[in-house]
């Protein structure tokens, strides 16, 4: 009989381990209007976008992998892209790169059914700093030009 009630425990223990609460994970970062509007016409970034507010539904390892799989393939999609001239930089280049290796990082976790929530809270930090990354150029008003002229 006892044999039998541990082996129950640990079968809940494995269905809790499935789920993934997404709740204290942090937020997208906001845009600035301004860079949102060269955003917008940016079709590959917008399916990117569209996958990654997927990754705020997932409730277990499953969907999860799903969606991180959708966003691998939005982004090799959107490096290939023509970036909109003023984002068309080394500086969105890397941080879109960054990205990319946490999300493989994710996928990696999940592969080999590590707890993936240290590398997507990462994850979720790389994607931050490469959607800042256009608030800082947009925001940049400094004209490269006059110093480099002297």
């Amino acid at each position: 009989m006892s044999c039998k009630e541990k082996k129950a425990d640990m079968g809940s223990n494995e269905t809790e381990s499935h789920e993934i609460p997404s709740d204290d994970w942090p937020k997208k970062k906001s845009i600035d209007p301004k860079a949102q509007m060269q955003l917008n016409d940016w079709a590959e970034y917008q399916t990117l976008e569209t996958n990654f507010d997927a990754l705020y539904t997932v409730a277990n390892r499953e969907d999860l992998s799903l969606v991180i799989e959708n966003m691998i393939e939005a982004q090799k999609n959107l490096a290939k892209s023509k970036y909109p001239e003023p984002f068309d930089t080394p500086r969105v280049k890397s941080r879109q790169k960054v990205f990319t290796t946490y999300m493989l990082k994710v996928k990696g976790d999940l592969y080999y059914r590590i707890d993936p929530k240290e590398s997507i809270l990462q994850m979720i930090s790389a994607y931050n700093a490469f959607r800042n990354q256009f608030n800082i150029i947009i925001k940049n008003t400094l004209d490269t030009k006059l110093i480099l002229e002297e």
